[in-house]
């Protein structure tokens, strides 16, 4: 039984250990949700992934992994705004592609319940930026709650659907890493009934926000806030516990850092805890202010809670000491850990703990040294091919800007093919700058998921500008980095149902590109070098865009076909005799399958890690790498 089909149990009270993810996915059933819309990002991805494979399940439910994020949020918005509760999830840098429709749906409101759940990346482990996606709450005026475990999670979101049907906001549902990948158990609710379809009534001088609605949306929007901070006032998801001279106020996964903290240290504290994090509760803040003489806050990354703690505190002429990040106590970068809680919560309370860090510092410098382990493309993924033809052809001299997803990693030696990277559908744009002011070749490299999510508008953009840049599609047939997950180019929907797939170089040429030619990279290495120079030329004789679509299924989607058929293709291997340790194999493609023989020097492959994709072969200068005879 997979745990999607777990999660579709209507089974109330059944107590089971769930990824916050995975809560949050049945939570959606719980609630009575009618539309999700996702663009997939970790570390929300388990959402999406759960959702998809539980939709097909469940009468009057429609689920999709929609283009980007902007796309996303604007289909489930009007489904809200239509009636019918509805969700929006995306990963912190999505709410910035979906900053214009967040905003104006905070004016317009909505009349079903509606939830944007977003996933900050603390410490950045898969996102280019620390997105502290709790200024979103507070510049839209619209509520926030964050929960700090699974449990939370589930129950959080319950609430927050009642929580917009109440006000007719939309509701902002914040996570970070370590809460969405935290296992913790869960127990089940009743899964509601939703409407099949419902009728929608029209009211134009309120969902059309002209100047002159817009203004006049404007007041209302900010009284309806000043009614969340009431409701805020008496929300059971803000809560005192504990008690002492101390006052802690924290929220989120901090939380549970503080708690496991206070019991490693010489002091006893009384903990405000705010699951509803936006608009805050001034008059329960003040009233906690005022029981201590001082106050320790606890947040991950900026200091927006402390802020809001030093603003009332002045307000109410409250004389409290009010410690945090200001004072350098807890720093604003990356995740926090129990360690980084209880350093901080002794420094700026000048208090002691029984653990000798010293002691188990020196303990851990007599472990052995793990050897570096940087994220690498897969063997056998068909990028690493592309790459190697890129950099081939153009000898290394050319600009490479690059874009979100596995050929990021290109940036690595020997590819080295990365040169910079704003944001997602970037690499187009930027090569159309770099071009203009450059005379030097500009070679963009762009994912299929990606090139559907936010590159057509800057294709259209260089065809109409006549921007003389070379651009590589690598359309590996998936959304690879994050799980996998369908885009319009694969063929199958977020309900899994099979579809006619957008061919991505008939769509360039619909956008007017002159020169589109599609290839394989892994048909013949020096056919694809030939095609890259051919192209680079073309843009250079003519000072136009040119697309070359390099297309090939991502290396674990052939993996696992060939697991499901047990159709194993003839395996590679080096001939000892022909190799004679040049180590181009191992210095121009680096795949990952392959090592030296610390004896012979010799280039090994490792059949365990082999994709057979035969690449290396058309590398070994000596013709030492073969295919074994079937």
């Amino acid at each position: 039984m997979t745990k999607a089909t777990v999660l579709l149990e209507d089974a109330p009270g059944k107590e089971i250990l769930l990824l916050a993810n995975e809560a949050i996915a049945r939570g959606v059933f719980e609630a009575g949700v009618r539309l999700v819309a996702v663009y997939p990002g970790t570390p929300s991805s388990e959402i999406g992934n759960n959702l998809t494979f539980m939709a097909p399940h469940i009468p009057n439910f429609y689920f999709e992994f929609s283009a980007n994020e902007k796309v996303a949020l604007e289909v489930a918005g009007a489904a809200a705004v239509a009636g019918v509760r509805a969700m929006m999830i995306c990963k912190g840098p999505g709410l910035n592609v979906a900053a214009d429709p967040f905003f104006s749906l905070a004016y317009v409101g909505v009349r079903g319940g509606m939830v944007i759940l977003v996933a900050d990346d603390p410490s950045m482990w898969s996102s280019q930026n620390e997105n502290d996606s709790r200024y979103y709450a507070l510049m839209g005026n619209i509520p926030m709650l964050e929960p700090s475990d699974p449990s939370e999670a589930k129950a959080m979101l319950l609430q927050a659907y009642e929580l917009s049907e109440m006000l007719e906001l939309p509701v902002l549902l914040r996570t970070t890493t370590r809460v969405n990948h935290t296992r913790a158990p869960v127990i089940f609710g009743k899964i509601k009934e939703r409407p099949e379809t419902i009728h929608f009534i029209k009211d134009p001088f309120r969902f059309v926000p002209l100047p002159s609605v817009a203004r006049k949306r404007h007041p209302i929007l900010l009284e309806t806030i000043e009614r969340a901070k009431e409701i805020s006032e008496s929300s059971p998801l803000n809560f005192t516990q504990g008690s002492g001279e101390l006052g802690i106020i924290t929220s989120g996964v901090s939380y549970n850092y503080v708690l496991e903290a206070l019991l490693s240290i010489d002091c006893k504290a009384e903990i405000l805890k705010l699951g509803l994090t936006h608009p805050v509760p001034d008059k329960t803040i003040a009233d906690f202010l005022r029981r201590h003489r001082r106050v320790v806050v606890v947040e991950e990354l900026e200091p927006f809670l402390e802020t809001h703690v030093r603003r009332i505190a002045q307000l109410n002429k409250i004389e409290v000491e009010i410690m945090g990040k200001e004072q350098g106590y807890f720093p604003r970068v990356f995740e926090y850990s129990p360690r980084i809680v209880i350093e901080g919560l002794t420094k700026a309370i000048n208090c002691n703990t029984p653990i000798n860090w010293q002691e188990i510092d020196d303990r851990l410098k007599d472990l052995p040294t793990l050897p570096p382990r940087p994220p690498l493309l897969c063997a056998g993924c068909p990028h690493r091919a592309s790459y190697y033809a890129i950099r081939t052809a153009t000898r290394g001299k050319a600009i490479y800007p690059s874009d979100i997803g596995c050929y990021t990693l290109s940036i690595a030696p020997p590819l080295e093919t990365a040169d910079i990277l704003f944001d997602m559908g970037s690499s187009i744009t930027t090569a159309c700058g770099i071009a203009k002011v450059t005379k030097q070749d500009v070679i963009a490299t762009i994912g299929d998921s990606t090139f559907f999510a936010s590159a057509l508008p800057g294709i259209a953009s260089a065809v109409y500008n006549e921007h003389p840049i070379s651009v590589v599609v690598l359309d590996n047939r998936t959304t690879a980095m994050t799980g996998h997950q369908p885009h319009p180019g694969t063929g199958v929907t977020g309900m899994q149902k099979q579809v006619t797939p957008l061919d991505i170089s008939q769509v360039c040429k619909g956008l007017g590109v002159k020169y589109v030619k599609v290839v394989n990279p892994f048909d013949s290495i020096a056919d694809l070098v030939a095609e890259v120079r051919k192209m680079v030329s073309w843009v250079r004789n003519n000072s136009l865009p040119a697309v070359l679509v390099s297309k090939e299924p991502c290396a674990l989607l052939t993996a696992a076909e060939r697991r499901r058929t047990g159709d194993f293709a003839p395996k590679y291997y080096v001939d000892e005799k022909l190799c004679n340790a040049c180590k181009r194999c191992l210095n121009r493609l680096s795949c990952p399958a392959m090592y030296q023989d610390p004896k012979t020097e010799k280039a090994v492959i490792d059949e365990t890690l082999c994709n057979l994709c035969g690449t290396c072969i058309a590398v070994c200068p000596q013709g030492a790498i073969k295919r074994e005879v079937e």
